[in-house]
């Protein structure tokens, strides 16, 4: 099919980028080290790293994990937040020739122990609020080196010595743990964050020899199948979303005039996919990012913002919602905002209105997986509205909606999403199977998402496969109905589901968060009977003070099923 969206493409943005410009992720840092050094990287709770400080530590920290005789591409587990340990640690694997497993922080002991014994992750960089969890299965895991990171490692001496008493003594959040010298396997090492670079500081980082076939990263999906599967995500793909990602923001971020002056809010966790091909487009910049530990502090939150301009504001729907019903917010300089990236989940359209009336910026909703290094489809970073779609393929992007047969449909057929290009997954770590069952014969990925493209190129999700509730036999997509009722006056979130019923097989089910406390069952039905065909009608409806969530902040539909 011709690629009828690249008609649609704004002025200047091109239809293809060059990967081949960069050998590997490690040939881009050190172009941006270099040329960047005495420029700002991140700034954490007023604390500043220059580029050159990221390139000193990073540098030290790729030395001393290959002091550690490590073999190449050897997989290191990075468990942080939102703190600058986190680009220092994950730059410095990647120049040392290994590959980065990200692990969310907040994972229990079941689910850490699945990802580190599914990697085969030999080493871990862990903050030590989370070092408790790994000592519960570190015995059953092959990793033998630990490197304990503390809050304030890196936020200067005497505030980071303040911050890490605080966050131990006071805010009390570092629970005991003792991780052994000696495992089953053999000896063990465990060195605090500081002494691993202090050791490296004093050794030679060896060049590795990586390219864009080598893996830079297993990305674990977000489990909400089963248990999660590592995407492999090679130098090659980071190399193009990023400068995906570049070509499709341009745009906007010209509005700055120098790209390298661009504030990037980083409130969503860097061990994200989508956090984190941003933070690399920032690296590629030489911009900085504004790193935020605790983004569901929202009065935190929002004194950062007040304290500086800011630029670039990516989030999930429910991070946009929680800063909207903020009143200091409210009241913010948004002048310099000039991208509002939406990602990570449906964004609602009675959020996105709110939050151009309150920011004047419109809301730049986007789709992508951990398996296509967060990169998708986009909407127009030049749109000054709303649209209510997930955008157009971006550049280099082929995207093909299919039908059940693998046969790809024309403009306005409805069928599943699958996506080809240079930033899709080589497969599931040490899956075949899975692997096999993802791709398509003609090699296109399936996504698991059903949509639609209208003939202008631009792509509607329906839902996902899953997702999809039976009513009297009619297809009932959750997403729409969520979309429908967040509109409805006093509804603040929602979540739709379906539940059995001896009747119709399924019923539909909305769990609400109300912003009107006066909010009735009945004035959410009523308005459900004014916009909602009858099968779509919800019968049951639920009030909760909140909805369950991943760390990112989506959604948990699953865990309201089960319920």
């Amino acid at each position: 099919m011709d690629k009828i969206w690249l008609h649609s493409y704004p002025p200047g943005v091109p239809h293809d980028v060059d990967p081949s410009q960069y050998r590997s992720l490690n040939e881009l840092f050190e172009e941006s080290f270099r040329r960047h050094a005495k420029e700002p990287a991140t700034v954490c709770m007023n604390s500043w790293m220059s580029y050159g400080q990221l390139d000193e530590w990073s540098t030290a920290m790729g030395a001393y994990l290959q002091s550690l005789g490590l073999p190449p591409g050897a997989r290191v587990a990075i468990m942080l937040p939102n703190l600058p340990q986190f680009p220092v640690t994950m730059a410095g694997v990647l120049r040392a020739g290994y590959t980065c497993v990200n692990v969310n922080p907040l994972y229990t002991a079941r689910e850490l122990e699945h990802q580190l014994k599914d990697s085969g992750a030999e080493a871990i960089v862990i903050l030590e609020n989370f070092a408790h969890t790994l000592e519960e299965v570190i015995d059953h895991t092959p990793v033998k080196h630990v490197v304990v990171a503390s809050f304030g490692d890196l936020l200067g001496f005497w505030y980071g010595r303040w911050m890490t008493f605080a966050v131990r003594h006071l805010a009390k959040l570092v629970p005991p743990f003792k991780l052994a010298l000696q495992g089953p396997a053999g000896p063990r090492t465990v060195v605090p964050f500081r002494q691993a670079l202090g050791i490296g500081h004093s050794r030679s980082l060896k060049p590795a020899d990586v390219n864009h076939d080598s893996i830079a990263f297993l990305q674990y999906t977000g489990g909400t199948t089963g248990l999660s599967k590592g995407a492999i995500l090679t130098h090659g793909n980071v190399i193009a979303a990023t400068l995906q990602a570049e070509a499709w923001f341009t745009p906007a971020l010209s509005k700055i005039g120098d790209v390298r002056h661009a504030n990037h809010i980083m409130a969503l966790p860097l061990y994200h996919i989508f956090a984190l091909t941003l933070e690399l487009l920032v690296i590629r910049h030489g911009a900085h990012a504004t790193l935020i530990p605790n983004p569901r502090d929202i009065p935190k939150f929002v004194e950062t913002l007040k304290g500086r301009p800011f630029n670039v504001l990516p989030a999930v729907n429910t991070l946009f919602n929680g800063l909207l019903n903020n009143a200091r917010f409210r009241q913010l300089d948004f002048s310099k905002l000039v991208l509002s990236q939406a990602g990570g989940m449906a964004a609602s359209e009675g959020t996105a209105r709110q939050w151009q009336s309150v920011t004047k910026c419109a809301m730049i909703e986007g789709w992508g997986m951990s398996e296509t290094c967060a990169i998708g489809t986009n909407n127009p970073v030049t749109n000054t509205e709303f649209t209510g779609t997930i955008g157009l393929p971006l550049p280099g992007i082929d995207i093909a909606i299919k039908d059940d047969n693998g046969q790809s449909l024309p403009p306005g057929g409805t069928g599943e999403i699958c996506i080809k290009g240079p930033n899709v997954m080589r497969g599931y770590y040490n899956q075949p199977e899975e692997t096999a069952k993802t791709f398509t014969a003609d090699g296109y990925m399936r996504t698991g998402d059903i949509g639609v493209m209208d003939e202008r190129g631009y792509i509607r999700i329906v839902d996902r496969k899953k997702d999809m509730i039976i009513v009297s036999g009619f297809n009932v997509f959750p997403t729409e109905l969520d979309n429908v009722i967040s509109m409805c006056p006093g509804v603040l979130e929602c979540a739709t589901v379906g539940v059995p019923d001896e009747h119709s097989g399924e019923a539909i089910k909305v769990y609400v968060v109300r912003s009107d406390p006066t909010l009735t069952e009945d004035a959410v039905l009523r308005y459900c009977h004014d916009n909602l065909t009858g099968y779509k009608r919800p019968k049951y409806i639920e009030f909760r003070d909140e909805l369950p969530k991943s760390n990112v902040g989506k959604i948990l539909r699953r865990e309201l099923r089960q319920k």
